[in-house]
This record gives structure tokens, sequence and C-alpha cells, in this order.
């Protein structure tokens, strides 16, 4: 038995000083960002006052906003929230192209049956029956923006983004209308709303949202390292989407990208486009944003993510490569390390574990004497123990200037549950990958949505 634990006790320490070393980086890395943000904002501590709609001019070249919406097996959601952006939006110019398959008829009857009584909502068939991937889909809603362009002999002056359970914010358009004439890509802020019954699996991309959009895309935007855009509440300048077309044989949107959000925001950058990540506050005070629920189980949400990993982290790794851009080469770098990250948790995980044993040793007869930890050893868990908790009161700090101090309380369950579900969703995107360089065909993934009927502002 002492011969086991010795072994036990030595992968231990090895693995220790892997995962300290190696979270010790990652932390310099962070605090790089903190740093950085600081820096920006000048004055932190103090509560954020976003630009007011008020004092940003109205365009002079005031243009049609093209919404596309693409939707596979969203029959449960899509007439709440279209029907709630014809409330939000009303007597403003847009029109919404809204994607549906032929195999999908719950859904396309859903949105034919309120296309009847709203002349700004256009239901548009893919050719190809669902699901394909979200990117091919945009593709044909692309083709049906030209058509209805010839037809009308007018040109949208930018496309925006968004999906089935999206909660559209009253003023986003004329924000973007403001905007897009000096902007290629403005990025509106996210806010998570929890599902009910789930506040740490739901909850979860409440922290985390916070976290990217009001500090780490704030600081890649000041660095001028390309901006991706997050899917929803995103603008195109539509001249620019046909940049890209026109290098793309005709498709703005690469159909065989399982994130092809994040990569058309590297590709603008890459071109010369000029992008912004907004917080602005409406007429009504309410900062202008795009509220969603994400997924309330444990299964689901590792599905989401691992489909963001395997496009960002590891596919965009293939198809984007790096760049010289110093600031550049450092944000992608930060991105495609989230696949390690998860998997370092888990070696974590597992060393910590390895306590127990030796801990329990203690108490059998002649029982096994530890020898402890190495002075190096140490210190490194003493400088990654104080990293993660500064990496909590950043977080909590974030999450309590958004939302109040009684959801800070939130922040450490949910910091857990967060770093289970990237372990789960790594894994599963190791696997998604293998299987696409074998040549498996790229699929839309359903994930189950939910729209809530009161959200919090």
């Amino acid at each position: 038995m002492g011969e086991w634990l010795s072994w036990v006790e030595a992968t231990q320490h090895e693995l220790l000083l892997f995962c300290g070393i190696w979270f010790l980086l990652g932390a310099i890395d962070d605090m790089a960002i903190d740093l950085l943000w600081v820096v920006q904002r000048g004055r932190p501590w103090r509560r954020a006052v976003p630009v007011q709609l008020a004092h940003i001019p109205p365009s002079p070249t005031p243009g049609l906003i093209a919404i596309f919406l693409p939707l596979w097996d969203e029959s449960a959601v899509c007439a709440q929230m279209l029907s709630n952006c014809a409330r939000q939006w009303e007597g403003q110019p847009y029109r919404i192209f809204a994607g549906v398959y032929p195999n999908d008829p719950a859904t396309l009857h859903a949105v034919a049956a309120l296309a009847a009584g709203n002349p700004q909502l256009e239901p548009v068939i893919n050719p190809l029956p669902g699901p394909t991937t979200k990117a091919d889909c945009l593709n044909n809603l692309w083709n049906a923006l030209l058509a209805f362009e010839r037809s009308h002999v007018q040109t949208v002056k930018a496309v925006v983004l968004h999906d089935a359970e999206d909660l559209v914010h009253a003023d986003e358009l004329i924000l973007f209308d403001r905007l897009m004439d000096d902007l290629d890509l403005i990025q509106l802020p996210v806010r998570a709303v929890p599902i009910p019954g789930s506040p740490l699996v739901s909850g979860h991309y409440r922290d985390e949202f916070v976290e990217a959009h009001d500090k780490q895309l704030v600081v890649r935007s000041w660095l001028g390292a390309g901006l991706p855009s997050a899917g929803v509440g995103c603008a195109f300048a539509r001249a620019m989407l046909e940049t890209i077309a026109g290098r793309e044989q005709g498709r703005p949107f690469d159909a065989e990208s399982l994130t092809e959000d994040y990569e058309l925001g590297l590709k603008i950058r890459q071109l010369g486009g000029r992008q912004a990540i907004m917080h602005v506050t409406g007429r009504d005070g309410s900062l202008i944003c795009t509220q969603c629920c994400f997924p309330g189980q444990f299964v689901q949400s590792a599905r989401q993510k691992a489909r963001w990993l395997s496009g960002i982290a590891l596919a965009g790794w293939d198809r984007l490569g790096w760049t010289r851009h110093p600031a550049e080469c450092w944000m992608r770098l930060r991105d495609r390390r989230s696949i390690f990250d998860a998997f370092l948790v888990l070696i974590a995980y597992v060393t910590a574990a390895l306590t127990i044993p030796l801990w329990l040793s203690a108490f059998w007869p002649a029982g096994y004497r530890p020898q402890g930890l190495s002075s190096d050893a140490t210190w490194l868990v003493a400088l990654t123990f104080c990293a993660l908790l500064w990496r909590l009161a950043v977080r909590c700090s974030l999450v309590g200037r958004v939302y109040g101090w009684r959801e800070t309380l939130w922040c450490p369950p949910r910091l857990l549950i967060g770093n289970l579900i990237a372990i789960a969703a790594a894994s599963r995107a190791l696997r998604q990958y293998v299987a696409y360089c074998f040549g498996a065909r790229l699929r839309w993934e359903k994930t189950s949505h939910y729209f809530p009927a009161d959200p919090e502002p």
C-alpha cells in the first residue's frame, strides 16, 4: 500500500507543477487584459456611463436595415420573437428575411402566418433540406436580399443578424443607422437571460458574456485587433458584405464554417474594415443590447459550446491561420487556448482528487506519511490560488455593475459549473474536429431555445 501511495504522491506532485506553471502563464495573460482595460477606462472603479443615443446625430443618409433570421426547427419561439420585433420596431424602416427549410413545416407555417399580416417580413425557403449549416442559410438570405433590391430598385444600408431566441431593443436599428456611415461592423452587448429553474447552467452565460462584452471585446477593439461578432445583435455594412461576397464566389458567409460570425469579424478587420462594440443607452435610458436565453441543461450547453470551440479554437486555426499584427496574433492565441484551458482544468481536478487517498492514509494503522509539497510547488499553489481569487473578484465586479451585488453571489458556483461544461464541450469539440478532418459533413446542431415572457431589464 505504501508503494502505491508513494506513486500517487509523486504523480500528484508532477501534475501540480504542470498545472501550476500553465495556470500562472494564463493568469498573467488574463491580468494583462485587466490592466489594459483599466488603462482604456481611465477610472474603472467608477460606474461606466454609456454614450446616450440622443448624443449621436442622425445619419445624413438614412436607409433600410435588413435583418437576417436563420431558422431551423424554431416553431416554438419564432412567432414570439417576430411579434416582439414588430412591436419594438414599429414605424422604423426595416425588412426581416426569415430563412426556413422545406422539411420544417412547423416553422415555415409559423413564419408564413405572421408574414401574411406583416409586409416587412419575408419568408425565404432554403433550396436544400435542413439542417444545413447556419452560414448556408445566411447565404440564401443574402441572395434573397439581392433579389429584393433588384425588384425594389433600392439598396439596404446594413445587414443585422439575429437568432430566434433574441429579445431585440427598440432603438437598435436607429443606432445602427446612425453609426453605419462610419463603421463596417457594429456589435451590441449581449445580455444573457437565465432560464427559470436553471440559475447555474443557464445563468453562467450571464457572467461570461458580461466579462467578454464589457471588458475583453472592449480591449480587443481598443488594440485594433479583429472584433469577432457574436452572430446576434451585430450589424454589417452592406458594402462590406458585398466586398467579401465578391471574394468568395458570391457567398459572404462561409458555409464550411461552424462559427461563420466569428470568422466574418476577423475577415472584415483583415480588409481594413472599421469595427466597434457599442455601449449606448436608448431613449428610455436602458442599454441598447440583445437579450437572449441560453441552454438551461448541462448537455445542451456542452453541445452548444462544443460547436463554438470546434469552430474557433480548432477549425478556425486551420482556416484563418495567424497574422503579423501583434495584437491580432495575441487575441487569436487567447481564442485558441480555450481547448487547452479546459483540459488543463480537468487535470487540475484529477490532481486535487489524488489528495483524497493521501489524506485518508493518515487514518490507517501504520499509515503512509506523505512527504508534502516542495517549496516550488507550494509557491505555485499560492500564486495560482491568488490568481483565482483575482479572477473571481474581477468577474464579480463586472457582474455586480450590471446586475447588482446579489447576482455576484452566484459567480463562484457558476465558475465551477462553467468549468465542467467547458471540459465536456472540449471533449466533444475534439471528436467533432477529428470527424471533420476525415470528411464528416458539417451540420447545424439543434439547440432548444426558450423565449422569456417577461425578461429582466
